[in-house]
């Protein structure tokens, strides 16, 4: 027995030998990918806030005022110059990019944006000559205008909906999606159109979920977001009610104790927000999302594979690692989608299989989300994944795990339960 015990225990120490080996190459790089909450990531966060506030003549009371923020916002190429180093090319591209497609800037969102001209804070909100090819891209890839069956709804599945309320974000990113309805000026959706909106849920009962999206709807004032949830809520068919916002990515100060109130009103609300890279996960944003699930807000992480941002296996899981320590569940991986002007952010199908195939067993299942691909022409999310099946038998599929190994497991017909 002594004998037997000790070859099991011989055993698991050499498996543990094997699995420690599996993680020794993120483990050696991961302190190499800038992230938010390092000492060294805060100190330059701070600098950069502190000379933005001069500035703009501001204080430590409008830095944490997410409507001084909003009134505030960066999209002015000379004062942007003088926050962040600019060469006199990417100038003139701003210039030029200007002109097709909106941009603008959270002081706080570009706080994050350090002298390194591919950070990835930078790619994803200062405009690039890229945008101005727009040849191989669609302005409405997701076919949204012919899912509209009402107000501003977009319908695409059996038993939920989008309800869009504004175009207004606190920061535009340069690969969203919806570049099309930014134009040149803020304007929330006139109220006729939430109405309308309204009506079509309370006339399809089928719909148990509804989405509340933008533009951000945490742009929306408090009373107009509360009126809102109030009419979705009061729908007697409705289950659950979704937020998606990337507030507490580019403007955390959106989540006051006054917004607080207003969700908890409405149980149960679910947040999907929108992190792509690690530098963007910092301590006031951990405090936003805390405050959140402190309340009962249950929150979820939809990232956007981008080409130099993310399409990396090392940065998405310390992604997801940092997600989980602000309690934000990792849901989705999209695939870029081919809208005009942002097709440079595209990556290969292939980049998001490796991410999957370097998640699903190197870390706990919480730091796996789904990789989804829209399917053109608004035909749903589709969900892509490394194959594990590698073929059927009469009784059994071979498997392949995780590490490669190649397996077979029986696979025999449900039978029914008789008592």
């Amino acid at each position: 027995m002594e004998m037997q015990c000790r070859s099991k225990r011989e055993f698991a120490l050499k498996r543990a030998e094997e699995l420690k080996e599996r993680i020794k190459d993120y483990n050696d790089v991961k302190d190499t990918i800038p992230r938010g909450m390092s000492p060294f990531q805060e100190e330059k966060i701070l600098e950069k806030k502190k000379k933005i506030l001069s500035l703009l003549n501001a204080t430590e009371e409008d830095w944490n005022n997410w409507k001084w923020q909003m009134k505030n916002r960066i999209s002015n190429v000379d004062l942007l110059s003088k926050i962040i180093k600019l060469k006199d090319s990417e100038i003139e591209a701003i210039k030029k990019v200007e002109k097709k497609f909106r941009w603008a800037i959270s002081p706080y969102y570009a706080s994050l944006i350090d002298d390194n001209p591919l950070n990835p804070v930078k790619l994803q909100s200062v405009p690039s000559y890229c945008e101005l090819d727009t040849a191989n891209g669609l302005f409405d890839p997701m076919g949204e205008e012919y899912t509209n069956p009402a107000g501003s709804i977009t319908r695409r599945y059996p038993d939920r909906l989008i309800i869009n309320t504004t175009n207004v974000c606190a920061m535009y990113c340069r690969h969203c999606q919806r570049r099309r309805n930014i134009g040149t000026l803020d304007k929330h959706t006139p109220k006729e159109l939430l109405k309308e909106s309204i009506e079509y849920i309370k006339n399809n009962p089928e719909i148990r979920d509804v989405l509340i999206t933008g533009g951000d709807p945490l742009t929306l004032s408090d009373s107009a977001l509360d009126r809102l949830l109030e009419e979705v809520y009061s729908i007697p068919t409705v289950e659950c009610i979704r937020l998606g916002s990337r507030t507490l990515v580019t403007m955390p100060q959106r989540i006051t104790d006054d917004l607080i109130n207003i969700l908890k009103k409405y149980p149960p609300i679910y947040l999907n927000t929108h992190f792509n890279h690690p530098l963007e996960v910092t301590k006031e944003a951990k405090a936003a999302c805390d405050k959140l699930a402190d309340n009962g807000i249950v929150l979820g992480n939809q990232a956007v594979l981008l080409n130099g941002v993310n399409n990396d296996k090392y940065v998405m899981r310390l992604l997801n690692h940092e997600l989980l320590k602000c309690r934000v569940r990792p849901y989705y991986i999209f695939h870029a989608k081919p809208v005009a002007g942002t097709t440079h952010f595209n990556t290969s199908i292939d980049d998001g299989i490796e991410i999957i195939e370097y998640l699903r067993g190197y870390t706990s299942g919480l730091a796996v989300p789904t990789y989804i691909l829209n399917a053109p022409g608004g035909n749903g999310k589709t969900p892509i994944a490394p194959e594990y099946v590698i073929s059927r038998g009469k009784n059994t599929v071979k498997i392949r795990t995780w590490e490669g190994k190649v397996l077979e497991h029986p696979n025999y017909p449900t039978k029914d339960i008789k008592i």
